[in-house]
């Protein structure tokens, strides 16, 4: 069976409403979203702070008898290389960690150093860079995954027009590779279900296996690729021991020899 998730709610006022209702639509997983910009050196990285009673007792899914899964993510608004060692201080407290590059060089930072899992794409207004191929094709081959969001092109005629601009070049670019859909919702009248979500990634040149896969598959991988950065990188050595004696044994052991055939 298909797991849909949404990697990217905004539920900091209406939290249990707006997952209690991810849950009607059959999602099995959500992530909080926390957004900072690191421009102003004011703020600081948080700890993320979820409801105690969300997380002891959150709303079944329907169709499903299992709880809907909860993760937590920071998204943090880059515009400056130095924001990237600014950025590690909270790998290890969020579930998922995202990026939203404003300018081209960051943009190349974060598909060739940053540790991320997901690079976000600003739908609500002209990009400010130009994204490149080989580049993202980078991206792509450490894992990283770029995502779309939809919810401020459902209210604005402008942002929609931005929101499919921007979204048919992604997918121009990464040619349908490693790109979620995410909603972005900060209330339950943003949210749409993953159907709906699975059909408008047609219109931005997805094909249909593809659209299913922005809210469900590469939404799956997001997560592990998350486990992986997480966990301690190493590598692991392997050297067969042979026993002395066996090892005496087979040197001393004569060799047979052929037998001679008389013609």
């Amino acid at each position: 069976m298909v797991v849909f998730m949404d990697l990217n709610v905004c539920a900091e006022r209406s939290a249990r409403s707006l997952i209690e209702c991810a849950a009607q639509l059959g999602y099995s997983a959500v992530a909080i979203n926390t957004t900072i910009d690191l421009q102003d050196k004011k703020k600081e990285i948080a700890p993320p702070n979820l409801p105690p009673a969300l997380l002891a007792n959150p709303p079944t899914v329907q169709g499903r008898s299992r709880p809907i899964k909860i993760l937590t993510r920071l998204t943090a608004i880059i515009s400056d290389h130095s924001h990237g060692n600014k950025l590690k201080s909270a790998m290890q407290s969020y579930d998922i960690v995202a990026v939203m590059p404003k300018g081209e060089k960051v943009f190349q930072m974060a598909c060739n150093d940053l540790e991320v899992d997901i690079i976000c794409i600003d739908t609500s207004q002209r990009l400010p860079f130009r994204m490149r191929r080989p580049l993202t094709n980078l991206a792509v081959q450490r894992g990283i995954y770029f995502e779309i969001t939809y919810a401020a092109g459902l209210c604005d005629t402008t942002m929609r027009r931005y929101l499919i601009g921007n979204a048919i070049t992604l997918t121009q670019i990464c040619k349908g590779r490693n790109i979620i859909i995410s909603s972005a919702a900060d209330n339950s009248m943003r949210l749409r279900s993953p159907y709906d979500v699975a059909n408008l990634a047609l219109l931005f040149g997805l094909s249909e296996v593809e659209g299913k896969a922005t809210v469900a598959d590469n939404c799956r991988a997001v997560c592990l690729h998350a486990e992986s950065r997480k966990t301690l990188k190493g590598v692991l050595r392997t050297r067969l021991v042979v026993n002395p004696e066996e090892e005496d044994e087979q040197e001393c052991k004569p060799c047979p020899r052929k037998k001679s055939r008389l013609k």
